[in-house]
């Protein structure tokens, strides 16, 4: 999101000794860091855990090189902002995750760079790219070796202009009780026109819905959802109208994979909500639904912070999971308010997006 406006939300973050992935750093000055994913106390034994399938899911809002200006990012050293660094630096933090799904946002030079250099690593993809004039959208990343994909369907969350009772409650001006507020703008006409509802839910925010199949010998069928919400805090109404449309659409396509190759599908929602802890869209994503937050849950608490600029900290991305069959094992840990790494901001010479990946491992258990 634009630098901008929240206070630092803190939670518990996690500490523990796993594996270490060390990235290398944009700059030669800077010292590499390491992530690591960190076991959790609740899981299983290993040693039995280590007998059934596992797979790893990261999700990452790499922040589109269109929105990469110094004015944007005057804390960021200019040579952490240059395309050519900063894709190779995203690209090796790929790398180095090794996850089998990605879900990643923010996600432009698709067709130029991304595609084919996944490929080269191992993956396939999926792609919506956002409406109008942008020029970055919502991919998955997978590795055939792990999951074979059935079916997908994309978001484009622009639909909720035709839908007669979405643009009714934000016609009313409020959902859940929620006055609108004007956008910022200069314009008096546009200030004017963003009580349209017709004007403000066309925002130009997609999503895609996944569905694979695990190369695990029950062939057990997950659900994948990625997606990006728009990102003006003063448009709360317009949040959580794509919040609701996203799980309706879920729900949908949840039935549909599920009469479909019957079965009992599981669940993994992950993307940039741009929402703190709390707010609106978290309460209505983890009360509305059978979802649960993969950190709150299972980590302890959300991370301090997954999203750090001088102008904003807070956390803004979850992932969300769903079913009984499966069990995060290990998390991956998110620096704290204190990591040298962090200070100053991001984009820096450690991190090449504002944003910082989140993820698990996860064991798929056998059904009763």
């Amino acid at each position: 999101m634009p630098p901008g406006s929240c206070l630092l939300r803190r939670a518990p973050f996690l500490s523990s000794t796993v594996p270490w992935i060390c990235r290398r750093t944009i700059s030669t000055m800077a010292k590499p860091i390491c992530s690591r994913f960190v076991n959790l106390e609740n899981c299983e034994d290993m040693t039995n855990a280590s007998n059934g399938f596992k797979f790893r899911l990261i999700s990452y809002n790499i922040l589109a090189q269109v929105y990469v200006k110094s004015s944007y990012f005057p804390h960021s050293p200019s040579s952490c902002l240059k395309w050519k660094a900063r894709s190779e630096c995203i690209l090796l933090d790929l790398k180095n995750l090794d996850a089998d799904f990605f879900c990643i946002q923010e996600l432009d030079e698709y067709n130029n760079f991304y595609k084919s250099k996944m490929e080269s690593l191992g993956y396939l993809s999926l792609y919506m790219k956002r409406n109008g004039q942008k020029r970055d959208g919502c991919g998955i990343f997978y590795k055939p070796s792990s999951a074979e994909l059935l079916q997908m369907e994309e978001i484009d969350y622009n639909d909720l202009v035709n839908c007669a009772s979405t643009l009714n409650v934000i016609g009313s001006k409020k959902i859940l009780d929620l006055e609108i507020e004007d956008a910022p703008t200069k314009d008096v006409s546009q200030k004017h026109q963003s009580n349209d509802p017709h004007v403000r839910l066309k925002r130009d925010c997609v999503g895609l819905l996944a569905a694979f199949k695990l190369n695990d010998p029950s062939n057990h069928i997950i659900v994948v959802a990625n997606t990006h919400i728009y990102w003006d805090p003063n448009w709360a109404d317009v949040k959580l109208a794509q919040a609701k449309y996203l799980l309706s659409r879920l729900s949908q396509f949840k039935e549909l994979i599920s009469n479909k190759f019957t079965c009992i599908p599981s669940v993994l929602v992950a993307g940039d909500f741009n929402s703190t802890p709390g707010d609106e869209v978290y309460q209505y994503l983890v009360l509305a639904s059978e979802l649960c937050s993969l950190y709150a849950t299972h980590g302890g608490g959300e991370p301090p912070f997954t999203n750090c600029t001088p102008g904003f900290t807070g956390t803004l991305d979850y992932i969300f999971l769903g079913g009984s069959r499966l069990k995060p094992v290990s998390i991956l840990e998110v620096p704290g308010p204190k990591s040298p790494d962090i200070d100053g901001g991001l984009p820096n010479h450690y991190h090449p997006s504002d944003h910082l990946p989140i993820g698990a491992d996860f064991l798929v258990l056998h059904s009763s």
